[in-house]
């Protein structure tokens, strides 16, 4: 176990599967080292209560502020200008969940990708990063990041899942990588293995994604399969193993990269 040491740069902590325990979930993520917690905002609701909950928990949890492409066709003109004063606040350090997601199709493709554009010129202009969603969409989701590309304060490729090629393309355009459990599941995520040592240390982050993607490797799994924060070294430990380094580096590295990254202060002392 890693001792203060860990960030979890993507916990969807409002998802009403942490309603009956959520304070509970943050303190086991402190007793696992893992020290911050960037809180996914995924729809205006969503990113509302990540707000609320970095604003309880002051420079232990920060918040994005955005709508995921699942939830694309709800970004009205009203959302997006909330949006815009939302993502502006000190507890918010990114604009996101934001992106295309072909697998689902939840939103129809024409509104993922017009929502995707209006999030990434509203990332410009507040100069934050983005945290980024794909999945089956590449082709267009480069297409369209490389359109403002040039106008961001940098972003990440969040859970990243996808192919070599795809990775150099995302690395091209100077994006971080996020790295979640799916690395631990041998039936769809072992190509990421040989992957790791081909991203830089300075971009390489880590989250679990939870409530989703429970590491399938986990020696003791929760009966509600739920993941959680604390979690997140035993997923280090995968990567690390992967790149051929120890754990300890590995945090070092990737917490250093994320505070660069979304501008987050030393963690607070416990106590």
């Amino acid at each position: 176990m890693i001792a203060s040491s860990l960030i979890d740069i993507g916990i969807n902590l409002a998802h009403d599967s942490f309603n009956s325990d959520r304070d509970a979930v943050i303190a086991r993520a402190a007793q696992a080292g893992v020290v911050q917690m960037i809180v996914t905002g995924s729809t205006g609701s969503s990113t509302r209560q990540a707000i609320a909950m970095a604003q309880g928990h002051f420079g232990r949890l920060f918040a994005t502020a955005g709508v995921h492409p699942h939830y694309a066709r709800e970004l009205s003109d009203e959302l997006l200008a909330e949006l815009r004063q939302l993502a502006a606040l000190p507890q918010v350090v990114a604009v996101g969940e934001c992106g295309l997601d072909y697998y689902r199709d939840l939103s129809p493709r024409a509104a993922q990708q017009k929502a995707f554009h209006r999030q990434l010129e509203l990332a410009a202009v507040i100069g934050k990063p983005v945290f980024l969603h794909q999945r089956d969409a590449h082709a267009d989701f480069v297409a369209i990041l490389r359109e403002h590309r040039s106008g961001l304060a940098g972003g990440v490729a969040h859970c990243f899942t996808g192919s070599r090629e795809e990775l150099m393309a995302c690395l091209h355009m100077d994006l971080a990588i996020g790295i979640t459990g799916w690395i631990c599941d041998e039936r769809r995520g072992s190509h990421l293995l040989p992957l790791m040592s081909e991203i830089p240390a300075d971009r390489l982050l880590l989250e679990t994604d939870g409530p989703y993607l429970l590491p399938r490797d986990l020696p003791s799994k929760p009966e509600s399969r739920r993941n959680e924060p604390a979690y997140l070294p035993h997923i280090a430990a995968t990567v690390a193993r992967a790149r051929g380094t120890s754990v300890e580096e590995l945090a070092r590295s990737s917490s250093e990269a994320t505070r660069r990254l979304f501008g987050l202060p030393a963690a607070p002392v416990a106590g």
